[in-house]
């Protein structure tokens, strides 16, 4: 038992930074920077997020015991920094350990590690597979951290019905600290508030929430790492989509109620963005990080002069700067005038690269090839997907050539109902806007026409051009053609796409909405089809609490459809 005298007051770092899955010695490194920032701000803890050191979501890296194995020499080598009588640490890392292979916090200070903390509840669902990897740690105490008795749940474990918080309070536990990697969707930040002050009143006890940065592959953490008192009130609110090291300090008995417990009374209060906002910087987060971490120079995309590319192009120019985007207009006997000119005044508004490729000989040669084979049959879909991957051909040979990244840019909507063509317009690394339905690019382009976010690299004022908000949208394969040919309006397209993906609402329930049925079962219908397509699409940030891919599993082969 310490025989150091109880302090009264404790200087807590939240170090809400961004690590790279399987950079174990990059990930050591920015710990090590952040402590050192944290020291000279005169922090006596610093307290890190889930699984930092090997990054987070490691998945199936955690299966290799070499990996394991660097992440504990590197917590090792961390644990005896501490040694200089700077800060104390707590930080995440996956141990291979007796009682099995663990989600893990290591609490160090005075040179060694003083304290282990195995996770007992393994998330399951949704973008979460941890009970694949990982084993059940059992419940323990809180540690004693300089006279303080600090309890430490992990992530999952605030989410829950375990007690888990309860028992630490019961337990002598005096402050909750809370190492997380919950990734982002609309409305997160609120949803962990009140996940949080739930736990604050069932224990009666403060917690710090301190939550990852930075784009995973689809997965975006946000940060906007928070603190709540015993009294219910948000003491601390730390920024949202940006890396900082943030010193809150707590005071025994600087509770509200003049009770002799801790409380956090000081602290940075950031504004939390609003939905717009908020949806626009993830999408730069997701592609920044996904290009930078995997090593791409640059990238390019086709702009067609429609609002998909457009707002990808804007994204794209604000995440990695107008000299690492370019943009290729590829025209053919249907693009219209109005498409070359406003995809010309996008280029030119956003300052990036624009080269102009037509693609009348590549799609005439294939057709000439395939005139004897098609001999006698009806001009269609076939011939108009030609153009599609024509256009792709293009840009992957250029990807090829310049080693850019092919950005991708197609929506939820289409996504969701097939309106895309495999090998055409669905090439690409990464698709900033994939899980974002129509009407919502419309709102983010027309928000980022009258706002620039913080950290963006493009420029001010509007970069995409009003008229191509304003026309309709066409993917202009045939003559006068416009999406609703096919498609029911996007209102109405997003509304009954919403309730079958997000809220998995039945037929009827729908219909009682307003819908037809007959338009809500042929969305139905397109939507399962569909399938086998978006299994072969990039990879894209997920902005909606069910995307495809992490969150939503469907079948290929499937048969069932709603009939009441």
């Amino acid at each position: 038992m310490s025989t150091e005298p109880a302090p009264d007051v404790l200087r807590i770092a939240v170090a809400q930074l961004n690590p790279i899955v399987g950079d174990v010695a990059g990930n050591l490194a920015k710990a090590r920077e952040a402590r050192a920032d944290a020291a000279r701000q005169g922090a006596d803890l610093v307290l890190y997020t889930e699984l930092f050191i090997s990054g987070y979501p490691p998945e199936d890296l955690v299966l290799k015991p070499a990996f394991l194995a660097a992440c504990e020499r590197a917590v090792k080598e961390f644990a005896a920094d501490t040694a200089d009588g700077g800060p104390g640490v707590i930080i995440g890392t996956p141990l291979q350990r007796k009682t099995g292979r663990h989600n893990s916090v290591v609490v160090a200070d005075g040179g060694k590690i003083i304290a282990e903390r195995y996770k007992v509840d393994l998330p399951n669902y949704g973008e979460f597979d941890e009970k694949r990897v990982f084993d059940e740690g059992s419940i323990q105490g809180p540690y004693n951290f300089r006279g303080v008795r600090i309890g430490i749940p992990i992530c999952e474990e605030i989410w829950n019905d375990l007690d888990i918080c309860e028992t630490l309070a019961e337990n002598g536990a005096e402050i909750l600290l809370v190492p997380n990697g919950s990734p982002y969707y609309r409305g997160k930040v609120d949803v962990r508030h009140q996940v949080v002050l739930r736990q604050v009143i069932e224990s009666g006890l403060p917690i710090l929430f301190a939550n990852q940065l930075g784009g995973q592959d689809e997965l975006i953490f946000d940060g906007a790492s928070f603190a709540i008192n015993a009294d219910k009130a948000l003491a601390c609110q730390i920024s949202q989509f940006e890396e900082t090291v943030a010193v809150t300090t707590w005071k025994r008995g600087g509770r509200a109620d003049a009770h002799e417990g801790w409380a956090c009374t000081d602290g940075p209060m950031s504004k939390i963005p609003e939905r717009e906002e908020a949806d626009y910087r993830a999408c730069l987060l997701g592609l920044r990080d996904y290009v930078n971490k995997n090593g791409f120079k640059n990238v390019v995309l086709g702009l067609s002069g429609g609002i998909d590319s457009a707002i990808c192009a804007a994204l794209a120019v604000d995440a990695l700067g107008e000299e690492r985007v370019r943009c290729v207009m590829m025209p053919y006997r249907y693009t219209s005038k109005d498409s070359l000119k406003d995809a010309e005044d996008c280029a030119r508004m956003l300052g990036c690269r624009y080269d102009i490729v037509p693609i009348f000989e590549p799609v005439e040669g294939f057709l000439h090839a395939l005139t004897q084979l098609f001999e006698g049959t009806k001009e269609g879909i076939t011939e108009e997907n030609l153009q599609s991957r024509a256009r792709g051909t293009i840009l992957m040979a250029i990807s090829n050539k310049f080693g850019s990244m092919v950005v991708t840019t197609g929506n939820k909507s289409e996504m969701s109902v097939g309106y895309a063509t495999l090998y055409g317009d669905m090439n690409g690394g990464f698709n900033p806007i994939k899980d974002l339905y129509k009407m919502q690019v419309y709102a983010l382009s027309a928000w980022r026409n009258d706002h620039v976010p913080p950290g963006a690299l493009g420029p001010s004022g509007k970069l995409i051009p009003q008229n191509i908000i304003d026309k309709a949208p066409s993917a202009e394969l045939r003559e006068n053609q416009t999406d609703q040919d096919s498609l029911p309006p996007y209102p109405v397209l997003d509304d009954i796409l919403e309730c079958l993906v997000e809220n998995e609402m039945g037929v009827e329930d729908i219909v009682k909405r307003g819908h037809p049925r007959e338009t809500v079962t042929r969305v139905e219908h397109l939507l399962y089809i569909a399938e086998y397509k978006r299994r072969q699409a990039a990879p894209g940030v997920k902005i909606t609490k069910k995307n495809f891919g992490r969150d939503r599993r469907y079948p290929i082969t499937n048969k069932f459809r709603d009939r009441g």
